[in-house]
């Protein structure tokens, strides 16, 4: 496959980029070496490989969930900079 200023032109539309000339000529120069790099790639006998889905063999220890403290709904509101009596009070950021 070869790169095109059309080609970099819809990646860059489909990932919403603005690019100058210069540098949509530069992407066709880039995006030509990573499909060169590929097809590099594509040359290796692969086929006694397994597939690779993780760069180690450890798994995920996770720990229980467990509560180990509680603060009450008094405490929780304490440190807050502007609170009423059960709730944080915050700048509004959404417009009707």
């Amino acid at each position: 496959m070869t790169i095109d200023k059309e080609t970099v032109e819809k990646v860059a539309h489909l990932a919403r980029l603005e690019l100058t000339e210069t540098e949509k000529q530069e992407m066709i120069v880039d995006m030509s070496k990573i499909l060169d790099f590929m097809a590099k790639l594509n040359e290796l006998d692969t086929s006694g490989v397994e597939p690779l889905v993780y760069m180690t063999e450890g798994a995920n220890v996770l720990r229980e969930d467990v509560v180990k403290q509680q603060i009450t709904h008094e405490e929780g509101l304490q440190n807050a900079p502007k609170h009423d009596k059960d709730f944080f009070l915050v700048a509004k950021v959404i417009e009707k």
